[in-house]
């Protein structure tokens, strides 16, 4: 297990990890600005499930396969950005026939499950796993606890913080949209910056370079 010093060094980074603006953070505010808190909330558990996954791999070794090949990580970036490349022109190509007294609440959830989609988001993100791999095992000390164990531990607490602040984004951002949505305007804005702010993470993430 970690030290002293070495908790309030890998909180203190976990937490910048978690609050600087990202991948994650970004696409929880197109999908909770596009379709409402609860739309925001669900893309926040798949973040955090695709997330844990990369954790689970990271312990287990799988991660390093993918830190050592250039070809790996190239196929798992690319798949990830035209994932997201994807949902952007899905979301630009919706389009919005419903009335604008409906509430929020009863339209149909835009692009198919926000649980999956942000899964599968963050499942592509080999930076994801590139920063679990980089990071965590500076505070794993195998002569002190089994390092799996360990590794696992701190990445559920990474990815834990990571989750609060994307459900804060999601909250917030979720009771904006759910405010302004009764405006045709605002939703035919709403879903071209959420497809654009999407095709603009898989353009991103394409151009991504190995860290």
């Amino acid at each position: 297990m970690p030290t002293s010093a070495e908790w309030l060094v890998f909180l203190g980074a976990a937490t910048l990890f978690a609050i600087i603006p990202g991948p994650g953070i970004l696409y929880v505010l197109a999908r909770s600005l596009r379709g409402g808190r609860s739309d925001g909330i669900r893309s926040t558990l798949g973040n955090g499930i695709g997330a844990l996954a990369h954790v689970a791999a990271a312990a287990v070794g799988l991660s390093a396969v993918l830190a050592a090949s250039a070809t790996a990580f190239t196929v798992v970036k690319l798949l990830g950005a035209g994932y997201l490349i994807y949902l952007g022109l899905r979301a630009l190509l919706d389009r919005d026939h419903l009335p604008v007294a409906e509430p929020v609440g009863r339209r149909p959830r835009p692009g198919g499950s926000p649980v999956v989609q942000g899964m599968v988001s963050e499942l592509l993100n080999p930076k994801t796993a590139l920063f679990f791999l980089a990071f965590l095992p500076h505070f794993v000390h195998p002569d002190a606890a089994p390092a799996p164990l360990v590794f696992a531990l701190l990445g559920a607490i990474a990815v834990a913080m990571t989750v609060v602040v994307d459900l804060t984004v999601a909250v917030f951002a979720g009771a904006l949209g759910q405010r302004l949505m009764g405006s045709p305007r605002w939703r035919t804005r709403q879903r071209v910056a959420s497809g654009l702010t999407m095709i603009g993470l898989g353009g991103a993430l394409a151009l991504a370079e190995r860290g």
